[in-house]
């Protein structure tokens, strides 16, 4: 096996043991070369790797130290109360920020799901979510022109969708269904998310429907970082 593959695990198991604690300041190049009897560069490729995936980072002429203890934040995929609310009820010191409102070409899976035909237009409503002034997610939403005539000129000032749901006079919200799967972000989302390219997100895609008549409000994705925030996904009954 590769020895920067065999150093990485080797480093990856003192974290995840808590032998590393999370503050702490790494050994040197010099101090894991002669450890594993290779070359610097070898340590220093191992390094990059584990600073790609988000465990570490450097401080010039320092050295590399391990990130601190991620923050746990409880999240719940129902989807009956805002992402505001939940955050207001579970007291985190949140802010939220629209970052787009475009139309969106067409996209089989969100078109059904909203049941649009191919031509209506269909909007992207983005939010980035921070918790103590950190990003930590980044909440698409996707709703039909035809059933909010005037997303295009309100969009770029919604901060909250069930908000704007209300305004509208809708109310009362559910879910069919919610599906969880890992991606890894794109170079714009690296940007707004502060994270590296191989640092893995966890996203949830699901969507949002008016309870009182069964229509379909909008098809939503979320993708949350993992490097910095430990989530504890519940369901509501």
């Amino acid at each position: 096996m590769d020895r920067v593959v065999l150093i990485v695990d080797d480093l990856m198991e003192q974290i995840t043991t808590k032998k590393l604690l999370p503050g702490a300041k790494l050994p040197s190049e010099n101090q894991l070369a002669d450890k594993y009897k290779v070359p610097r560069f070898t340590i220093r490729e191992a390094f990059n790797k584990l600073e790609e995936r988000g465990y570490i980072y450097s401080v010039q002429g320092k050295g590399r130290y391990l990130k601190e203890e991620s923050v746990s934040v409880q999240m719940s995929l129902s989807s009956k109360t805002s992402f505001t609310e939940k955050m207001n009820a579970l007291g985190y010191d949140h802010c939220t920020q629209n970052i787009s409102c475009t139309p969106i070409d067409y996209e089989p899976m969100i078109y059904e799901t909203l049941n649009a035909g191919k031509s209506d237009i269909v909007y992207q409503i983005g939010r980035l979510r921070l918790i103590n002034g950190e990003p930590i997610a980044i909440h698409y939403s996707y709703v039909k022109e035809a059933q909010f005539p005037s997303i295009s000129k309100d969009g770029p000032f919604v901060l909250s969708m069930f908000r704007y749901y209300r305004d509208h006079g809708i109310r009362q919200f559910s879910s069919q269904k919610s599906l969880l799967n890992v991606t890894f972000p794109t170079s714009r989302e690296q940007g707004l998310l502060h994270c590296k390219s191989m640092v893995p997100l966890i996203e949830i895609v699901s969507d949002s429907i008016d309870a009182r008549n069964g229509n379909v409000l909008e098809y939503t994705r979320i993708i949350y970082r993992s490097d910095k925030f430990k989530y504890n996904i519940t369901s509501d009954t």
